[in-house]
C-alpha cells in the first residue's frame, strides 16, 4: 500500500479520498487554485500545494505543475479524482514517465475508451452491441449532414473526446443539424480540447443503465452491479440508483456479462464504467466507458458493503481484487440526488456565489450518507462559494433501503432536513422528483424531466397563510436577536423593538404585501394576525440561534429565518419559500426590471452575438450564447423590440446582471 499519495483533484471527490487514505493511514497531498485557498479538501489533506489560478487551464489541468507538486512533497503515487485530468492519457503517460503511480487504467485504454468513435469499433469488434450511428473520422459538415440523413432524424450529436453531457446536443430535424453541429463542436473544444463528434439514432425511450467494473493486474475483471442514471437535464445526471428498478436477473448477468467483455477487451486496471442504452424491449447498447471512478460510485458502494477508493488503491499498487465476482451481491438499495448551485425555473442555468445558511440531513449508517466539500454555515458571512470556474455541484444525498420504496422514503426525510440559502439550488426540483408518482413507479426514462416538467417545477406556494405567519415570527425573533446584539444586552428589555411581557405591542411585518402583526411573548408564545385571523403559536430557539421550532395547528415545524434588505428566506416542512420583505420604515423598493433591457443571467463569457444595432427580433429570438461552468447557454429575446445597442463581444467575461443588449 502506498505512503503517501496526491489528490489531482478539487471538490468532493478530493475530500472523499483523503478520507479513504486516512482510514487507510495514508498521507495525503492536495492541489488547489487561488480561489480553493480555503475549500475544505485543502484543510482535510496533510499537505496542500497551490498550483495556480481559478482558471482551470492554469491550474488543476496543468500536467506539469500537478506532478511538480507530487514530487515536491513526496507522493509516491497520484489519484486523478473525476474531471479534469483523470481521463488525459497524457497525464496518466506523465505521471508513469516521473516514476509515480497513476491510480487509474493505462494510458491506452484511457485512449481506446476516450475516442468514442475508436471504442464504438473495438467494442463492436468485441461483439458489445453498438446504437447504429457514424463513428468515423470524417468530420467536415456535408459529410456529417450525409451520415445525419442516413441515421435519421431525431439524433444525438455528442463529443467523442467528452462527457458529462458536455458537446451533446439533440437534433430534432434536418433543418437545425448545422447549428446544433456546430454548437456541440464549440462545447467540446471548450471543455475537451477536441471538436470531434459522432452522431447516433435517438432512442424515444431510452433508460440509462451503467455497470461498475474493476480489474486487476492479474487479468480479473469483476463487474459490481448497475446503476439507473435516467434522471437527467441537459444530459447530466442527477438522480441515480443502484440496483436498477424493474431489472430481471437474466438481464442483470447479460449487461453484467458484456460489461466485463468490453473491459477484458481493453486489459482494463483499476475502476472503470460501462455505459448502456436499454429500450423498452430490454435490448442494450454501449454507450461508451468512462476510464475512472463515476459521481455517482456511492450507491454501489452502499448495495455491495465495499470501499471502491480503496479498491483503486489496493489493485493500483500490485495487489488483487478484493473480492471474486461469485462474492459480490447485492445487499441494499440506495438512491443518490445531486445538489446543484442552479435555476430550474431558468432552464437549469448554473448560479454562482457565496453560500449562506447551510444544514446537511444528518448521516445515519445505512439510511443517509453526505459527500461534498461544502461546509454547513449559519450565518451568511461563514458561507462558502460556488465558483463560475468550476461545476456547480454543492452535495450529493445519498438514501439506503432494505429495497426501493425504503430507500424513497429515507431520500424523502433527507430531502426535508437540508436546508441551503444564498444562492438558488435545485433542492425543491429533486424533492419535486422523489415525490412524484412517477419516479415511484419506476417509470422512468432519459426523457423523465422532459415528459413531467410541469409537475417538477411547480412552486411552493408562497401565499399559504401558516407559512407566511411562521415567517412573520421569524423575522420579528430575528430582528430582535439582532439588535439585543448590537446594544451588548442580554435580554429582550435591553432592545427597542417594543418587546412586552405580555406582547400588548405588536411588531408590522410585510411579506408579499400583506401585513402581519406579530405580538412575541417572553413565555415562549405568540399571537399573529393576517387577513382577519388570529395564530396562537408556540415557539422556541434551537441552538443556531436561527431556527426556531414553531408550533401552529397543533403541528410543530422547524423554521429558519434568514432576513434580507428586501427579502426573507423561510426555511420549513423541507421547503424553501422566498418572501418579498418591506421593512416598515422603509419607504419601498422598485422591484420591477425595465422590459426593454436584457442583462446576463449569470456571470459568464460571451461566446457568440447573433444580432447587431438595428436589428427587429421577435421575443425568443436567440440573441446570445454565453459560457458559463463549461456550459453553453442562450440567451433569447424577452421582448419584441429593435436593437439600440449591443453592449458584450465575444470574448468578453460578463458579470450577472451586466446589461447586454438593449432595446427601442
Amino acid at each position: 500500500m502506498f505512503k503517501k499519495i496526491l489528490i489531482a483533484n478539487r471538490g468532493e471527490i478530493a475530500c472523499r479520498v483523503i478520507r479513504t487514505c486516512k482510514k487507510l493511514s495514508i498521507s495525503t497531498v492536495a492541489v488547489y487554485s487561488d480561489v480553493d485557498k480555503k475549500a475544505l479538501h485543502v484543510e482535510l489533506a496533510d499537505d496542500a500545494v497551490c498550483i495556480g489560478p481559478a482558471a482551470p487551464s492554469e491550474s488543476y489541468l496543468c500536467i506539469d505543475k500537478v506532478i511538480q507538486a507530487a514530487l515536491d512533497t513526496g507522493a509516491e503515487a497520484i489519484h486523478p479524482g473525476y474531471g479534469f485530468l483523470s481521463e488525459n492519457a497524457e497525464f496518466a503517460k506523465a505521471v508513469k514517465k516521473a516514476g509515480l503511480t497513476f491510480i487509474g487504467p493505462s494510458a491506452k485504454s484511457i485512449e481506446v475508451m476516450g475516442a468514442k468513435s475508436a471504442s464504438k469499433a473495438l467494442m463492436e469488434k468485441a461483439g458489445v452491441p453498438l446504437v447504429p450511428g457514424y463513428h468515423g473520422d470524417k468530420q467536415d459538415e456535408k459529410t456529417l449532414l450525409a451520415e445525419a440523413e442516413k441515421v435519421g432524424f431525431p439524433l444525438l450529436i455528442k463529443a467523442s473526446a467528452g462527457g458529462g453531457g458536455k458537446g451533446m446536443r439533440v437534433v430534432e430535424k434536418k433543418s437545425d443539424f448545422i447549428d446544433g453541429l456546430n454548437a456541440a463542436k464549440r462545447e467540446a473544444k471548450s471543455a475537451f480540447g477536441d471538436d470531434h463528434v459522432l452522431i447516433e439514432r435517438y432512442l424515444t425511450k431510452p433508460r440509462h443503465v451503467e455497470v461498475q467494473v474493476f480489474g486487476d493486474m492479474k487479468g480479473n475483471v469483476v463487474h459490481l452491479f448497475e446503476r439507473d442514471c435516467s434522471v437527467q437535464r441537459r444530459h447530466q445526471k442527477i438522480v441515480e440508483e443502484a440496483p436498477a428498478p424493474n431489472f430481471s436477473k437474466d438481464l442483470r448477468q447479460k449487461m453484467g456479462a458484456a460489461a466485463v467483455k468490453a473491459a477484458q477487451a481493453i486489459d482494463y486496471l483499476g475502476a472503470g464504467t460501462v455505459e448502456f442504452l436499454l429500450d423498452e424491449d430490454e435490448k442494450f447498447y454501449f454507450m461508451e466507458m468512462n476510464t475512472r471512478l463515476q459521481v455517482e460510485h456511492p450507491v454501489t458502494e452502499e448495495i455491495t458493503g465495499q470501499d471502491l477508493v480503496e479498491w483503486q488503491l489496493i489493485v493500483a499498487g500490485g495487489g488483487e481484487l478484493p473480492l471474486s465476482q461469485d462474492e459480490l451481491s447485492i445487499n441494499a438499495h440506495a438512491i443518490e440526488v445531486r445538489l446543484y448551485a442552479e435555476d430550474p425555473q431558468n432552464e437549469f442555468l448554473p448560479a454562482a456565489g457565496q453560500i449562506g445558511y447551510l444544514r446537511y440531513p444528518i448521516e445515519i449508517p445505512l439510511v443517509r450518507r453526505v459527500e461534498t466539500s461544502v461546509r454547513e454555515s449559519v450565518w451568511a458571512k461563514d458561507g462558502d462559494q460556488v465558483s463560475i470556474h468550476y461545476d456547480p455541484m454543492i452535495a450529493k444525498i445519498i438514501a439506503i433501503g432494505e429495497d426501493r420504496d425504503q430507500a424513497i422514503e429515507n431520500m424523502q426525510d433527507a430531502l426535508h432536513e437540508l436546508r441551503i440559502t444564498g444562492l438558488k439550488t435545485n433542492l425543491a426540483f429533486l424533492q419535486n422528483v422523489i415525490e412524484s408518482r412517477a419516479f415511484g413507479s419506476a417509470d422512468i426514462s432519459t426523457r423523465f424531466v422532459e415528459n413531467h416538467l410541469e409537475e417538477l417545477l411547480k412552486a411552493n406556494i408562497k401565499d399559504d397563510d401558516r407559512v407566511l405567519v411562521m415567517g412573520a415570527v421569524g423575522v420579528v425573533d430575528t430582528l430582535l436577536q439582532h439588535e439585543i446584539y448590537h446594544r451588548g444586552g442580554d435580554t429582550p428589555w435591553d432592545g427597542i423593538q417594543g418587546w412586552r411581557q405580555a406582547g400588548t405591542e405588536a411588531q408590522s411585518v410585510i411579506l408579499n404585501g400583506k401585513t402581519i402583526k406579530v405580538n412575541l411573548c417572553n413565555d415562549g408564545k405568540a399571537r399573529v394576525d393576517l387577513n382577519g385571523n388570529t395564530y396562537d403559536i408556540a415557539f422556541d430557539r434551537m441552538e443556531d440561534d436561527l431556527a426556531l421550532n414553531i408550533t401552529i395547528d397543533g403541528v410543530m415545524h422547524n423554521v429558519v429565518t434568514i432576513v434580507d434588505e428586501n427579502s426573507v428566506d423561510v426555511l420549513c416542512s423541507g421547503r424553501h419559500f422566498v418572501f418579498d420583505y418591506l421593512p416598515t420604515l422603509s419607504s419601498g423598493h422598485d422591484l420591477e426590471e425595465a422590459s426593454g433591457r436584457l442583462t446576463a443571467p449569470m456571470p459568464g463569457k460571451v461566446v457568440d452575438v447573433k444580432v447587431s444595432v438595428g436589428d427587429e427580433v421577435e421575443k425568443g429570438t436567440p440573441l446570445i450564447i454565453l459560457e458559463a461552468m463549461k456550459m453553453e447557454h442562450t440567451i433569447f429575446a424577452p421582448v419584441d423590440g429593435k436593437v439600440s445597442a449591443v453592449n458584450a463581444n465575444p470574448g468578453d467575461q460578463v458579470d450577472e446582471k451586466l446589461e447586454l443588449i438593449s432595446f427601442s
